[in-house]
């Protein structure tokens, strides 16, 4: 995974992309104390498990994917039962 920051708000994410249409993103932060737009929407009172995105950082990830920065060659690797890995 690579790291990635948000143009938008800074924050710090790991994300990998598989295709055009298939994006991995772990956060590195509670979601909502890191992201404007989760934190509003849970101050609003949206549930955390029902905000599929923050489309600031979707744009942020796909200028970057545009741009050569964030490679769409990542291996898609599948976990293994009883293994960490």
């Amino acid at each position: 995974m690579q790291e990635l920051s948000c143009t938008s708000c800074g924050n710090r994410v790991l994300v990998e992309k598989y295709s055009p249409t298939h994006t991995s993103v772990q956060w590195l932060e509670d979601s909502e104390a890191s992201c404007p737009e989760f934190a509003r929407k849970v101050a609003e009172g949206m549930r955390i498990d029902r905000i599929p995105t923050c489309v600031k950082l979707r744009a942020s990830i796909e200028e970057a994917a545009r741009q050569g920065v964030l490679g769409m060659d990542a291996p898609r690797s599948y976990p293994v039962p009883g293994q960490l890995g």
